[in-house]
């Protein structure tokens, strides 16, 4: 069931999708849509509109400091974000130090599905070190155990035995499954599908037996030292049984006091995947809130959504990913936009995202060995067109860029041999000459003469400095901080400035902040939020402790916009009509009334932010007024006011026992674990607001379409 009506959600729908000036307009019935559209940005406006644009949205306090600032110095110290101090964003940071690792550092300590299988086979050796010899081995034992149900179900296939139901068993064995990983909703897992419900008591008291005989309570409130001795040392079965039976205050208990790099082993003996797959998200998502280098943050987000690699392509794309993420696109996200295509290029990730590492030159030392090997031991072998093509029709000309099919073949070609030195062992960019084509290739016109590794370099620079590349980038980068259809006279401004200055992003983007476009009426706040835009912008507004983090990103993949989760290479859109489906919008909305409730891993103290002492001594009106001020920085309309005073008398007059609304008092978690299941578990329960009034007015004024627009 919803928790707000769907009445309400409707309502605020129709307000958002109206033109910024209409539903102004609605608000303020005082001034025309007229005088509005025609008169400049006040001061204050102009400090919302910098914050709304160039950050993940204002927080408390920060339209007040930037005015002290003075808008142009802050935004100048945005465009050479190592002039700021980001220490307290390290601090959170410092939390997962495996993302701090090399590559090969990475793969190293957490192993990935490859090596587990190698280790099984015998065909990698087993570390010597305790630690990492136990996720070795935990990892092991639950390879065979799937392996073990799969043959289990292709035998009951073949004698006519229930095959859906042994399908289901080997899906419930999946990494990554509802099943392996746990819900928020049960302390303990369900009987396997498959399993004879006659022999599940018998196998229950089994269970129960050991479990009494790990004394789960003497592991938990041993010192960490010992604990972990003790976990690391607990053979397969033994482990999983444990941590399968623990209650959640036992699996909170679990991880009480483990420093960063003791709770990393925990979840490694789990799954090595939790650590790394999950810390990429969340750090992800801890920069965006947290940094103070916000353009920095925000830029990073917009190039890697235009140079997008997906999630679950291939089983080492998360630790691609977290190479990817901060040392490639972030320490070039406002430099020199053809060293963050280089970096990009030459990166594991995008290697392995767009199938380069399969291209191989028809004519290369590669393919004649393969053409003579004997029968049986030759491969298919030639160029792969995937990089070539989204290289020229995303990343750098553009759909229209003046490219043709043949220089998506010569492309190709001229990136031959570029490919990941060992991948297994987490190797990082190499250029193998034995695959490249030989020979000269033709480009856009250019001759490319053979030269190895330096004919991309050339064919890069070629494209970073096309005209097409900066209006087609240019374009993009305005259609995502300006408007959805920008001034063409903009956009030409832009990339003027991308060819005088050799592609500088810098440079590019304060063409683009000094324009008249960027601070006219018809901009100011017109931009609809996507899902990720506005779960970070939320938590930034209400001052909230990120707690839990991966509860949020759960949320902003159920908003419809998974982080590294749009499989194709065009990534997501910035525009307002891909996310204003009134169903996503209802969710959104119960998102806002969860997260003001402590329900999505964050800590809300309205009380605080309010500045209330005795929460019963405030009316409901003098409430939603201060809220109006700290959430919105400026006045909600008249709709919006009055819907959420309404909806907060019906929420406090409905009967007791009323199923038809939800009661303030019945706390309904938003997120539901899908990613995260282990994650969450692991994690405290947050104890509600105090305020109850004040939470749900909150999460009304969050959904609300003054706050839904940047």
């Amino acid at each position: 069931m919803p928790i707000v009506s769907r009445s309400l959600a409707v309502l605020l729908s129709a307000l958002l999708v109206l033109p910024p000036g209409d539903a102004w307009a609605l608000g303020h019935k005082k001034k025309s849509a007229v005088v509005a559209e025609a008169s400049p940005l006040t001061q204050q406006e102009r400090v919302l509109e910098a914050l709304n644009r160039l950050t993940f949205g204002p927080r408390p306090g920060d339209v007040a400091a930037v005015e002290a600032m003075g808008l142009n110095k802050w935004i100048d110290a945005q465009l050479n974000p190592e002039s700021i101090d980001d220490s307290a964003l390290e601090a959170r940071l410092a939390a997962y130090p495996a993302m701090r690792l090399s590559l090969h550092d990475l793969i190293e300590y957490f192993p990935t599905p490859a090596m587990i299988r190698q280790a099984e086979q015998g065909r990698l050796a087993i570390p010597d070190d305790p630690v990492e010899r136990a996720i070795y081995t935990d990892q092991i034992a639950q390879l065979r155990e799937r392996q073990e149900k799969k043959d289990s179900v292709q035998r009951a296939a073949y004698s006519g035995q229930g095959q859906g139901a042994g399908a289901a068993s080997a899906q419930a064995a999946e990494p990554g499954s509802q099943a392996m990983q746990g819900s928020m909703g049960n302390d303990a897992p369900p009987p396997p599908p498959d399993m004879d419900t006659a022999q599940a008591p018998s196998l229950q008291q089994a269970e129960a037996k050991l479990y009494a005989d790990l004394d789960a309570t003497g592991v938990t409130t041993l010192p960490p030292e010992e604990r972990m001795r003790k976990l690391v040392a607990m053979q397969p079965q033994e482990f999983r049984d444990f941590l399968e039976h623990l209650s959640r205050p036992d699996r909170v208990a679990l991880f009480r006091d483990l420093t960063p790099e003791q709770r990393e082993t925990v979840f490694a003996l789990i799954n090595p995947q939790l650590v790394v797959g999950g810390e990429v998200l969340v750090t992800r998502l801890l920069r965006d809130v947290y940094s103070e280098r916000q353009l920095q943050a925000v830029m990073a987000d917009f190039w890697l959504n235009h140079f997008n690699v997906y999630l679950r392509k291939g089983e080492f794309a998360p630790w691609y990913l977290a190479q990817y993420q901060n040392r490639v696109i972030l320490p070039h996200a406002l430099g020199k936009f053809e060293d963050l295509l280089v970096a990009t290029a030459q990166s594991p990730a995008m290697l392995f995202y767009l199938d380069q590492t399969e291209s191989v030159g028809p004519d290369s030392q590669a393919a004649r060995r393969a053409a003579t090997a004997p029968y049986g031991h030759a491969r298919m072998l030639g160029i792969n067109e995937n990089y070539g093509r989204e290289l020229m029709e995303l990343h750098t000309l553009g759909v229209n860029g003046g490219y043709t099919q043949q220089d998506v073949i010569e492309v190709a070609k001229v990136f031959t041999g570029w490919t990941i030195d060992r991948p297994a062992q987490g190797g990082g960019f190499y250029f193998n000459e034995n695959r490249h084509e030989p020979g000269s290739k033709k480009v856009l016109g250019h001759t490319i003469r053979e030269g190895g590794e330096r004919e991309g370099l050339e064919v890069l620079h070629l494209l970073a400095m096309s005209p097409a590349t900066a209006h087609h980038v240019s374009y993009e980068i305005a259609q995502r901080f300006v408007s959805d259809d920008p001034d063409p006279a903009l956009v030409d401004a832009m990339a003027a400035t991308w060819m005088k200055t050799g592609g500088d992003i810098s440079d590019v983007l304060r063409t683009m902040i000094d324009s008249p476009q960027f601070w006219s009426r018809q901009a100011y706040r017109a931009k609809v939020k996507t899902p990720e835009e506005y779960v970070i912008s939320a938590v930034r507004a209400t001052g909230g402790d990120v707690v839990h983090p991966a509860a949020l990103v759960e949320a902003i993949g159920q908003l419809g916009m998974p982080l590294y989760g749009c499989q194709t290479p065009n990534g997501y859109a910035w525009t307002s009509d891909a996310w204003l489906n009134s169903g996503d919008l209802l969710d959104r909305m119960n998102f806002s009334l969860a997260l003001a409730d402590n329900n999505a891993g964050t800590l809300m103290r309205w009380d605080d932010l309010l500045g209330i002492t005795a929460p019963d001594g405030e009316s409901a009106q003098s409430k939603e007024e201060g809220l109006e001020t700290v959430l919105l920085d400026e006045p909600a309309s008249e709709q919006t006011r009055e819907a959420a005073l309404g909806e907060l008398n019906q929420e406090q007059n409905a009967p007791v026992g009323d199923e038809t609304r939800p009661q303030l008092a019945r706390r309904v978690n938003f997120i539901r674990p899908r990613e995260f299941g282990q994650l969450l578990l692991a994690a405290a329960p947050l104890p509600p607001p105090a305020d109850q009034e004040s939470a749900l007015l909150a999460g009304l004024l969050l959904g609300s379409p003054e706050f839904q627009r940047r």
